[in-house]
């Protein structure tokens, strides 16, 4: 039995399209097991029950066929279970979730599979399969990461920088009930922007890097953006609205990923993992309002560790 636990991930964070993500104290829970008979069952419980596959077309099982097949391998019998709380189609890396939980389990199934399928081969994989690295980094990895494509003799290698997160940054995620298809958001997008706009973004974007790492004051100004927020705002602009309106408060907010979630990131004082400081709860209240009905607004914490993995066998345990 192969068990994973993976965090959501927001992805751009303003600036850093394509290229930089954060992971966020929020779980997808997996469990695979061979069986003796063929085929493919996929229980779901949470997000996504009802509504994704389960049988071999649904996202995680193609994940693990893929790292499988990465070291000639065929896909067994399986009995996957999923416990999903990250909001499908919501700009919070529930599809990067699923691909890295689908290939830390293939790196489980495997003998020798920490070595065979380690994080490089993972995250190539990963990125092939999503698109882009952006997402598939920080779920991987944990913390901020900043992620790119490497051009090799045979193709384009997925490579990813992780830094820990300033203890003082809090994210806050809202969550709109209505989701949006990536695709969709991806679409609109020309192909050509300004030279003004990309000169704008790549100072944000090493500001970001900064500031997320060790200047917290800077967050505001690092997380304007003038690529993508303002040019997808007709595919979410209930979130395009509460984005201007956060941002005029001076809260450093974002859309996460493609949408249409809002990420704002707040430095605070005197953070820990058992309790937030009022100025956060404050915050969560600003954002609330400015979204109105139909949204879950919740403070979350970073998530340094990334995904995990842990094998059992006739009750003993090894990670």
């Amino acid at each position: 039995m192969v068990e994973v636990l993976v965090p959501a991930t927001s992805a751009n964070l303003g600036p850093g399209f394509d290229t930089m993500g954060l992971a966020l104290g929020q779980h997808d829970q997996l469990m695979a097991v061979i069986t003796d008979d063929p085929g493919v069952r996929v229980d779901i419980e949470g997000e996504g029950a009802g509504q994704l596959p389960t049988d071999d077309t649904h996202l995680v099982v193609q994940a693990i066929a893929a790292g499988l097949a990465e070291n000639g391998i065929e896909l067994p019998g399986l009995l996957l279970k999923c416990r999903n709380t990250i909001p499908q189609g919501r700009g919070l890396g529930s599809s990067a979730a699923a691909i890295i939980a689908g290939l830390l389990i293939a790196r489980g199934l495997i003998d020798d599979g920490d070595d065979r399928l380690n994080d490089d081969a993972v995250l190539n994989i990963a990125s092939g399969m999503e698109g882009h690295p952006d997402n598939v980094a920080a779920a991987l990895l944990g913390g901020f990461t900043l992620a790119w494509l490497e051009d090799t003799e045979t193709h384009a290698a997925a490579r990813a920088i992780r830094r820990d997160v300033h203890s003082r940054i809090v994210p806050i995620v809202a969550v709109p009930s209505t989701p949006l298809v990536t695709a969709e958001a991806r679409s609109i997008l020309s192909d050509a922007v300004s030279r003004d706009a990309a000169v704008f973004n790549l100072a944000r974007a090493g500001a970001l890097a900064h500031a997320l790492c060790d200047q917290p004051d800077l967050l505001f100004v690092a997380t304007e953006d003038r690529l993508h927020q303002d040019a997808r705002a007709q595919a979410y602009p209930n979130s395009h609205r509460v984005l201007r309106d956060l941002r005029g408060q001076g809260l450093a907010s974002t859309i996460s990923g493609a949408g249409p979630s809002v990420l704002t990131l707040v430095a605070a004082q005197e953070v820990s993992s058992e309790s937030l400081p009022d100025a956060i709860g404050t915050a969560v209240s600003v954002i609330a309002k400015a979204c109105g009905d139909g949204w879950m607004v919740d403070a979350v914490m970073v998530e340094a560790q990334g995904a995990r993995m842990q094998r059992r066998s006739l009750g003993a345990a090894s990670t």
